[in-house]
């Protein structure tokens, strides 16, 4: 059986991904009525999530080694019918932000995927965030549950990162080759059933039901700190732990610098945000919203 058309939201981190595929459980009776399948991961209690895409990141691989792994995850979507499929992970993982690097082996992992999915890519899209917002997020997403330096030690790689949101567009055009693509600033994007609409414009949204449980929710400063001071001092932590502590400092709200730029470095970082959405307005064949 030859695949059918695939429609990709590609994430990115950090942008309301994990609500977008809460919106693909809450809509996935809808969606199956109306003849879609649909993909998505159970990360964050998502309790319908069943991908996992295992694509190549870390190590050199051969790349048709690569593939039959992510076809792995893939198999069991091959129905015949369109797919909407959600995954942040398609670029790699937020940790090499740390290390000055922007999704380093997103060029190995985009070609697995399309060595995997060999029917056409109807549609990508991909949500991007402005880049202070960005690396504080990920920097506090990371700290939940590991031992952090603190954030000044480790700005001067996001403000020297090597490359940035147009490589990654453009590489994903050149490997991926979707039929269309389209790039959604994040102070753009709008409700997830929105998001859906955009990413299959021939949907029919009018029942589509927005979720209400809200997910991902970044940990106060107050968490943060607390979880850093008992991760200092050797403590290893279950999920539930740490989960507990965050849930325990939720109500203390107060900023405390626990992960944040200073203005210049806010300004430095807007500015080569503003230019590279420029560059991708600018692109060929690329769809901005």
């Amino acid at each position: 059986m030859s695949d059918a058309p695939i429609y990709i939201h590609a994430g990115a981190h950090r942008t309301g991904t994990s609500s977008f595929q809460m919106c693909l459980h809450e809509n996935w009776q809808l969606l199956d009525r109306q003849g879609w399948t649909t993909a998505y991961p159970g990360r964050d209690g998502n309790p319908s999530g069943e991908l996992a895409l295992r694509l190549p990141s870390g190590h050199r691989v051969d790349h048709a080694a690569a593939a039959i792994k992510a076809k792995l995850g893939l198999d069991a979507y091959r129905d015949g019918r369109p797919v909407i499929l959600s995954e942040e992970n398609i670029p790699g993982r937020m940790f090499h932000f740390l290390q000055g690097q922007f999704y380093p082996f997103a060029e190995m992992r985009c070609t697995a995927l399309r060595a995997a999915w060999t029917g056409p890519i109807a549609h990508l899209m991909l949500v991007v965030r402005p880049y202070d917002q960005l690396f504080e997020s990920a920097f506090r997403k990371r700290a939940e549950d590991n031992e952090m330096s603190d954030f000044c030690d480790v700005s001067g790689n996001y403000m020297n990162m090597d490359r940035g949101w147009p490589d990654l567009v453009q590489l994903m055009q050149d490997i991926l080759k979707p039929e269309a693509i389209t790039v959604v600033p994040y102070e753009a994007r709008g409700t997830s059933t929105d998001l859906l609409k955009r990413l299959v414009p021939s949907l029919s949204g009018e029942e589509l039901v927005e979720p209400q449980r809200i997910l991902n929710q970044s940990a106060t400063d107050a968490a943060l700190e607390a979880l850093q001071v008992r991760y200092r001092r050797g403590e290893n932590l279950s999920r539930s732990d740490w989960q507990a502590v965050i849930s325990q400092y939720a109500g203390e709200t107060a900023k405390t610098g626990f992960a944040a730029f200073s203005e210049d470095e806010k300004a430095e970082l807007s500015a080569r945000y503003a230019s590279d959405l420029k560059q991708i307005e600018w692109m060929t064949s690329v769809n901005f919203a």
